[in-house]
C-alpha cells in the first residue's frame, strides 16, 4: 500500500492484457474504493480540524472549513472513476482553480486547497500510507508555525477611513496623529458622500502591535468633528472568532 497505489497496479495489470482503462478501474476491488475513501473522508476532517486551529485569531468561514472535508473526498473519487490517470490528474488539477478565478483568496487559504487536493490525489491513486505521511508532516509543520506564529510582522496593515465636514481643510491636519501611532501611512484615496456633504479619506496605514488603537482613534476623532472613523483588518462578515 505505501509503495504502490491501488488504482496503478490495476492499470498496469489490465493494460499489459490490452483491456482498456474502463476495464481497469473495474478491477478494482469494494474493500479498496472504500478504503481510499474512508480515508480521504478522514484526512480532510482533520484538515480542517488544523485549518481551524490555525485560525483562530483572524476568524475562517464555515463553508471553508466545509470546502476542506469535501476536497479530498471528491478528488479521490475523480481519481478512481475517470479513464486514465493522466485524465484524472488533469482534471484535479483544473478543479482547484475554479474558486479562486471569481473570488480572491488569501495565500494561505489557496495552499490549504492545494493540501486538501494533494491528499485526496494521493488517495484516489491509491497511495495510502504516502497520503497519511504526507498529511501528519505538513499538518504538524502548519500547527506549529501557527503555535509559534512564525513569520509574523510586529505591525497591522490596516485601511483607515475618515469622515470629515465639506468645509474642512483635511491637507496635513491628521499627520501629527498618524506620525505618532503609526510606522506607515499613505493617503489613497478621497471621495464624496452623503450627498456631498461630507469627505471621506481612506489610508492605508501600519499599525504597531503595542499601538492603544482606542486613544489613536480618539485623537482622530478630536481633528473631525467626532464624525465616523473606520479602522479596517478584515473585509469579510462570515467569519467565525474563538477565545
Amino acid at each position: 500500500m505505501f509503495e504502490h497505489g491501488f488504482f496503478g497496479n490495476v492499470l498496469s495489470k489490465y493494460y499489459e492484457t490490452g483491456a482498456t482503462a474502463t476495464d481497469a478501474v473495474s478491477g478494482i476491488t469494494a474493500g479498496e474504493f472504500f478504503l481510499c475513501i474512508g480515508v480521504a473522508v478522514i484526512l480532510g476532517f482533520f484538515i480542517s480540524l488544523i485549518y481551524m486551529a490555525t485560525h483562530k485569531k483572524e476568524g475562517y468561514s464555515q463553508s471553508y472549513v466545509f470546502t476542506m472535508v469535501m476536497l479530498p473526498v471528491i478528488v479521490a473519487m475523480i481519481l478512481l472513476l475517470i479513464n486514465t490517470p493522466a485524465g484524472a490528474l488533469s482534471l484535479a488539477g483544473a478543479f482547484t482553480l475554479v474558486r479562486f478565478r471569481s473570488v480572491a483568496g488569501d495565500p494561505k487559504d489557496i495552499a490549504y486547497i492545494f493540501f486538501a487536493m494533494s491528499a485526496g490525489t494521493a488517495c484516489g491513486l491509491g497511495y495510502i500510507g504516502f497520503a497519511i505521511v504526507f498529511f501528519l508532516a505538513l499538518g504538524i509543520i502548519l500547527y506549529l508555525f501557527s503555535t509559534f506564529n512564525f513569520g509574523a510582522c510586529k505591525s497591522s496593515h490596516m485601511t483607515l477611513k475618515i469622515a470629515i465636514p465639506e468645509n474642512l481643510d483635511y491637507q496635513g491636519v491628521f499627520e501629527p496623529v498618524l506620525n505618532k501611532y503609526t510606522n506607515f501611512h499613505r493617503l489613497r484615496r478621497v471621495k464624496t458622500t452623503n450627498f456631498g456633504t461630507l469627505f471621506e479619506l481612506i489610508y492605508s496605514v501600519d499599525v504597531p502591535d503595542s499601538t492603544d488603537q482606542k486613544k489613536f482613534i480618539d485623537e482622530l476623532r478630536t481633528l473631525n468633528g467626532n464624525m465616523t472613523i473606520n479602522l479596517v483588518l478584515f473585509r469579510y462578515d462570515d467569519k467565525i472568532y474563538e477565545s
